[in-house]
C-alpha cells in the first residue's frame, strides 16, 4: 500500500514566511505522496480589521457572517493558498490549489444553531477520496484551504483540522496515511510554558484525563479530538509536532494511541 502524508499547518508557522518556508523545504523531503492542509486565522484577522469587519469569537472558533466569510474566501482560498502553492512550485512540488468546492473534494452542511449561531461555518459530510486518489497519482501536491461548500452554491468557513482529519479519514482505505498537525510547540506539553515537556506517546484515556485536570485545554482540544476520531478511523499514526520534526517523525513530536 503506498504511503500518504497529510500535514495540516496552522498557527504561527504559517503567519510567519521563514517557518513557512522551512516548512515546506522539510514538507518537499517527505517521500511518496502527500496533501498540504492550511489555515490562517491570524491573516484573516489581521484583513478583516484593515476592511473594517468586526471579528467574533467564541471559544476559540470564528463567527463567520457574511462580511467575514467574504474575508476568508480571499484571505484563505486566495492570499495564503496561491502563495502557498507558488512556494512549493519553487520546491519542485508540482502543487495545486484547492477548497472544497474544487473538484467537489469536501462537501459540507451550515453548522446548525444550537447554543450559539456561527453564521457560515461548515461541517463536513463528505470527502471525495476518488478525486483526491486521482490527483496524488497524477504526481500532483494538493494544498487545501479550509473551505468547503454545500452543493448548492454556498462556500463555507471550515476547520482545518477538521478537514485535515476527514481527509486522512476518507483515504485510509487506498493509503498507509500518516496525519501530521504541525504548529509551533513541538508536541502536546504537559506544561505549556515548558517546550520541554512533550508527551511522547498520549492515549485517548490519558488525553480524557489531562482534559479533565486542566493540563491539555483550549485549542488543543478540538485538535485531539480530530486526531483521535482519525486514528480510530483507519488512519496509521497521528502526530502532534512543529515545523521541526516532520523529517524526523518517527522520533519527534506526540503520537497519538488508541
Amino acid at each position: 500500500m503506498q504511503k500518504l502524508t497529510i500535514v495540516k499547518v496552522g498557527g504561527k508557522v504559517v503567519e510567519d514566511v521563514e517557518s513557512l518556508m522551512k516548512l515546506l523545504e522539510d514538507f518537499s523531503r517527505i517521500s511518496g505522496r502527500k496533501i498540504l492542509v492550511h489555515g490562517g486565522g491570524k491573516s484573516a484577522t489581521a484583513m478583516a480589521e484593515k476592511l473594517g469587519v468586526k471579528t467574533e469569537m467564541t471559544g476559540g472558533r470564528r463567527i463567520t457572517n457574511k462580511e467575514m466569510l467574504d474575508v476568508v474566501l480571499m484571505v484563505y482560498g486566495g492570499l495564503i493558498n496561491k502563495n502557498i502553492v507558488a512556494k512549493c512550485q519553487a520546491l519542485g512540488m508540482n502543487s495545486v490549489g484547492l477548497t472544497g468546492a474544487d473538484l467537489n473534494i469536501i462537501k459540507a452542511v451550515k453548522r446548525p444553531v444550537k447554543d450559539i449561531d456561527y453564521g457560515y461555518a461548515g461541517d463536513v459530510v463528505s470527502v471525495q477520496a476518488k478525486q483526491f486518489e486521482n490527483l496524488l497519482e497524477s504526481g500532483a501536491v494538493p494544498v487545501v484551504a479550509p473551505l468547503t461548500h454545500d452543493g448548492r452554491g454556498l462556500m463555507l468557513n471550515t476547520n482545518a483540522d477538521t478537514m485535515a482529519a476527514e481527509t486522512a479519514k476518507a483515504l485510509a482505505d487506498g493509503y498507509e496515511v500518516t496525519l501530521v498537525y504541525c504548529f509551533e510547540k513541538p508536541g502536546v506539553l504537559m506544561d505549556p510554558d515548558d517546550d520541554n515537556s512533550v508527551i511522547p506517546v498520549l492515549s485517548y484515556s490519558d488525553f480524557k484525563k489531562y482534559q479533565k485536570d486542566g493540563i491539555i485545554s483550549e485549542g488543543m482540544i478540538p485538535k485531539l479530538d480530530n486526531g483521535f476520531d482519525a486514528l480510530m478511523a483507519g488512519v496509521k499514526d497521528v502526530i502532534i509536532s512543529n515545523p521541526e520534526s516532520i523529517v524526523k517523525l518517527n522520533d519527534l513530536g506526540t503520537h497519538l494511541a488508541s
